[in-house]
């Protein structure tokens, strides 16, 4: 895990090296165990490298790294969890390493394979690999989007790096990119689920998951898809076998992501994802190996978790260590998130996460195993069941019946019989969004529709389609999370909060082979009789406590956000936020019900 910037010119201009250190002096956080810098003879390419050792912590896994004679240089982040396999199959080849390093394997299988390399790594990644021969460059980003991307291609060279803050510091743009504002306060969205590579910032693009492009010439680079879920391809297979095989993928991808030459520890919320990580470590581990465990707890708080969590520690042999976020604490770090998470967050939420990663790193763990990703590969969100129902109820109306009752008899909120309104997206969700649009643009500009943003604004961005699109059945609305919006959100928290303190996060639950498992079973494993993640709460029913197993509601990473936002500090910088965006003439009007899409737009 590491930071990664580079320069590559496409005139006769020279990359300085100076250039290349104010870029990783940014990074330094994702980095602390060291840096480097390269700069080919010819000066049109450099790179720069901060490391955080976690594979072979000698000399030998310094970057930029290079291969084959020096043609292959790389700067790379991340991790690739099946590196010895594949090092293994490489040396049966006649490849030869020097380290012990996950890179030296990406560039030996770089050389074998070039682009189709990608198809081999399970990991995340984001890497730059410059072929000197071929006087070429080949940018990769890993499936899911767990680790950044950013390049700028301005002033005829392109620049890259793992946070937009290196970009800046050479001279980048710092001009706001006013529809992704416009999206922002109109829909509350922080990612542009049309496109990808886009952000709040002109000048700025991102590498897309599951992306890679090759730039020679100068021209913009054209990203190309590398691997992505085929919806139409589902498994006849017993759901009793079905419940064997995901607990064999979901115990290998956790054993390959303990591969570490540092301590690796858990996040420990006290939902059902995270204690199946952390029990299943228990089962696993080595003899004389305990794993810490980190959690966020929150004092007279009634949603606090502390209760669940006490279920897991009693049933394993585990080191717990707690944190105790506060208004007092999330205020005086709320800048220092702001910094490092460079685009609008969601909620307070991540001030909490931002201090279990501190708790980490202060009692020596480098590495954490966390349970992001669950959610929206085993349908844990409501929003999930209503388009499963709405799937039921176009296309097998028994079974909808039957597993309304059961929803019903199981949650404290029911779920209401079809409505008007649920029969016509059932059936012509398309033309109800069309309608929508319709409806929208014949709005007058200045219509309180449009939340106050600013009337010109609104004239210039309102006819572009709502980019919310809630497909009305199961695995599709779970594809649209995974890869247009939900998903990469909080892959961005997740990996700045934890990089701000040199802690790596890995996810077990984002291995592809897992994913590609769950997108293939019937939709009844993922969703039954009431229950979200029913094949994983079935898999693990022998290893989960029953009161976290079988727990009816759902809580999240609940905080006391309200409390929090009624202190008159955090008041303050709302009311001065409203200010520099009234200013800026990106609203005219405040609306309360933008409080937060005012405060986060104020603070970038």
């Amino acid at each position: 895990m590491c930071g990664i910037a580079g320069i590559l010119h496409f005139n006769h201009q020279c990359v300085e090296l100076d250039d290349l250190k104010k870029m990783t002096d940014t990074l330094s956080h994702r980095g602390p165990d060291g840096e480097g810098h390269w700069i080919n003879e010819k000066a049109n390419i450099g790179f720069g490298h901060r490391r955080l050792a976690i594979l072979d912590l000698s000399k030998a896994g310094h970057q930029p790294m290079h291969y084959a004679n020096n043609r292959y240089s790389i700067t790379f982040n991340g991790e690739i969890y099946n590196y010895i396999e594949l090092r293994e199959t490489l040396q049966q080849k006649g490849y030869q390493f020097k380290s012990n390093t996950d890179t030296e394997v990406i560039l030996a299988l770089y050389d074998l394979k070039k682009e189709n390399c990608l198809k081999d790594l399970d990991g995340m990644f984001a890497f730059a690999i410059w072929d000197e021969e071929k006087q070429e460059l080949f940018c990769a980003r890993d499936r899911f989007g767990e680790k950044p991307f950013f390049f700028s291609y301005i002033g005829n060279k392109l620049i890259f790096a793992s946070e937009m803050k290196a970009l800046f510091e050479i001279g980048v743009p710092k001009t706001k990119q006013i529809d992704r504002y416009y999206q922002y306060l109109m829909y509350g969205i922080n990612e542009d689920p049309n496109d990808r590579s886009s952000t709040f910032y002109e000048s700025v693009k991102q590498l897309k998951p599951s992306h890679y492009f090759i730039i020679s010439k100068s021209e913009n680079p054209s990203q190309k898809k590398y691997w992505d879920i085929d919806l139409s391809h589902q498994i006849d297979i017993p759901f009793a076998e079905a419940k064997i095989k995901f607990r064999e993928l979901f115990e290998d991808s956790i054993k390959k992501r303990l591969r570490s030459d540092v301590p690796v520890g858990s996040s420990l919320s006290g939902g059902l994802d995270s204690s199946a990580i952390v029990l299943l470590i228990d089962k696993i581990r080595y003899k004389n190996q305990v794993q810490k465990t980190f959690s966020a707890r929150f004092e007279n708080f009634d949603k606090d978790e502390g209760k669940y969590m006490n279920y897991v520690i009693e049933k394993s042999n585990v080191d717990p260590h707690f944190v105790f976020p506060s208004s007092k604490s999330t205020l005086s770090n709320f800048k220092k998130i702001m910094y490092h998470q460079e685009e609008p967050i969601g909620s307070l939420s991540i001030s909490a996460q931002f201090e279990v990663m501190k708790l980490a790193r202060e009692n020596n763990v480098i590495v954490l195993q966390d349970g992001q990703g669950a959610d929206e590969i085993l349908a844990g969100y409501q929003g999930y069941y209503d388009a499963y129902f709405l799937e039921l109820y176009n296309n097998n109306r028994k079974k909808y019946n039957e597993e309304l009752k059961a929803f019903n008899n199981l949650r404290a909120i029911e779920h209401s019989k079809p409505s008007l309104d649920f029969m016509w997206h059932s059936k012509h969700y398309k033309s109800k969004k069309a309608v929508g649009e319709v409806l929208k643009n014949i709005k007058n500009p200045k219509s309180s529709y449009f939340l106050g943003i600013n009337p010109d604004i609104v004239n210039h961005y309102k006819k572009s389609k709502n980019p919310l699109d809630r497909a009305p059945n199961l695995k599709q609305r779970l594809y649209d999370s995974l890869f247009k919006r939900g998903l990469s959100e909080l892959l961005r928290y997740s990996d700045r909060n934890s990089m701000a303190h040199s802690v790596e996060v890995r996810l077990p639950f984002l291995s592809h082979e897992l994913v590609e498992f769950l997108f293939s079973i019937p939709d009844e494993y993922l969703l039954q009789t009431g229950w979200t993640k029913y094949i994983l709460r079935k898999s693990l029913e022998d290893t989960l406590p029953p009161e976290i197993a079988w727990r009816k509601d759902k809580i999240g990473y609940a905080i006391p956000q309200k409390e929090w936002e009624s202190d008159s500090a955090f008041k303050t910088i709302i009311t001065e936020s409203i200010e520099t965006l009234q200013k800026e003439k990106i609203i005219t009007a405040k609306n309360s019900k933008l409080n937060w899409q005012y405060l986060m737009l104020g603070s970038l």
